[in-house]
């Protein structure tokens, strides 16, 4: 099931500000370097975890509904459900209420009823979901070990930049790696 970032959050985990304390820097010559790798170590901790970590709209893409009415919707947390369309086989789209599914925010999952919602025409991509994900909008919304994960790797790689070598900096730090392991969202 791919999917498609449809608008990416509007403030990042980490200000500028909190990143240049944190890194000790009083100048302000690498802010630039600085916001990329806020946003960068933002959407590393998200691929890891396979979670939004501030709120952003998803596309899924679905072939078929599944038969058991439950659908794991990644990134997590599902916040809410938008738009549901269903395509026929001439590409018109169908939108099905969205009063028949119910957001198991908790368990980041759709429920509802397969036999009750109509099966795409197309065979591959009839089926497009719009959803919203994230802990909320403000950063303070994030967990406090996600944000100190982000602070983390932001440092060392602020701290390690333009140096390459196999086992230091390509691999998570294991601090980082230790504060984001509780929330990785696993597939079986």
């Amino acid at each position: 099931m791919p999917s498609i970032l449809l608008t990416a959050p509007a403030a990042e985990p980490l200000s500028l500000a909190e990143a240049k304390a944190f890194l000790r820097i009083e100048h302000s010559d690498d802010d630039d370097v600085i916001g990329a790798l806020i946003a960068s170590a933002r959407i590393h901790v998200e691929a890891q975890t396979r979670r939004a970590l501030v709120t952003q709209q998803w596309r899924l893409v679905l072939d078929a509904w599944p038969s058991d009415g439950r659908l794991k919707v990644l990134p997590a947390p599902l916040a809410a459900l938008d738009a549901v369309r269903v395509y026929d086989d001439h590409g018109a789209a169908a939108t099905p209420d969205l009063q028949s599914f119910v957001v198991d925010k908790a368990g980041s999952q759709l429920i509802f009823a397969p036999w009750a919602l109509a099966q795409p025409g197309r065979s591959v991509a009839g089926i497009e979901l719009d959803v919203t994900a994230g802990y909320g909008e403000a950063a303070s919304d994030v967990p406090a070990p996600l944000r100190h994960a982000v602070r983390l790797l932001t440092a060392h790689w602020y701290e390690n930049r333009g140096l390459f070598l196999p086992d230091t900096v390509s691999a998570l730090p294991v601090t980082v790696a230790s504060l984001i392991a509780p929330y990785r969202v696993l597939s079986l």
